[in-house]
């Protein structure tokens, strides 16, 4: 989430953790092949906590037959630009980003998490999130907008706190119907066991990923139109040994 340029590293988090309650790698039909494709393409938004959730995702959606492209910045992926220096900049080379994956990969689907830089006003969040749906309509893609875990709030977020909390109202608000609420499955408390969070308290290692595809690929299947794979097909897979969960210090 925080990159050098905003004076914060990855903490280390506890090694040992392993993915629960999963089976082996293979689909439903017992061939280990990927579904075929559905026609739905998903990029994927958001800071460096969606960059830890992206390996499970892709690995979750490309076993249902669904495209996927990670978009996720690890210093910064938020589009609300408010009038800090760091924030503004970072706002910029999102909307650049997604202006060069709209041509790229042509996604049917936009995924935004929000951000933990989505700092500004209610009126410029409101603004921002609905820029980005009339972006997405323009490029002919659904836009879903999905709100961050619980994380800490420690001297770095302290001063934002009012924007951080404002966020998602503004995004749910935005999204027409499109905004799925992630404390259905982490609570709201960061520190709690549910959230999943690792010892940073902010982002989550490999278990929590896979809890987030799992319930994330659900929701969206609902909303796009597919069918989920099963955990069992994808959640043991390659991901699992992503160089962002060693950086994190997960086993």
């Amino acid at each position: 989430m925080r990159s050098t340029n905003l004076s914060r590293l990855f903490l280390a988090v506890a090694a040992g953790l392993t993915l629960a309650g999963c089976g082996a790698a293979t689909t439903s039909s017992g061939t280990g092949t990927q579904r075929a494709a559905t026609g739905v393409r998903v990029l994927w938004m958001g800071d460096s906590i969606a960059g830890a959730q992206a390996p499970a995702l892709e690995a979750a959606l490309k076993a249902a037959g669904v495209a996927f492209k990670n978009a996720a910045s690890d210093g910064g992926g938020n589009v609300v630009a408010g009038d800090h220096e760091v924030t503004a900049m970072a706002a910029r080379e999102t909307w650049q980003t997604l202006q060069e994956n709209l041509a790229s990969f042509r996604p049917t689907v936009i995924v935004y998490q929000i951000t933990t830089y989505d700092w500004g006003t209610p009126r410029q969040q409101l603004s921002a999130y609905r820029k980005l749906s009339r972006t997405a309509e323009d490029a002919g893609a659904e836009l879903v907008l999905v709100s961050a875990p619980p994380f800490k709030i420690d001297d770095f977020y302290k001063p934002h706190e009012n924007a951080i909390r404002s966020a998602p109202a503004m995004a749910a608000k935005a999204a027409h119907g499109r905004y799925l609420d992630a404390s259905a499955l982490w609570g709201s408390d960061y520190a709690a066991a549910k959230a999943q969070r690792a010892k940073d308290g902010i982002h989550s290692c490999q278990q929590g990923s896979a809890a987030f595809a799992t319930w994330f690929a659900k929701q969206l299947g609902e909303l796009a139109g597919f069918t989920p794979a099963a955990p069992a097909v994808w959640a043991t897979g390659p991901w699992t040994g992503d160089d962002r969960f060693a950086k994190l210090g997960c086993g």
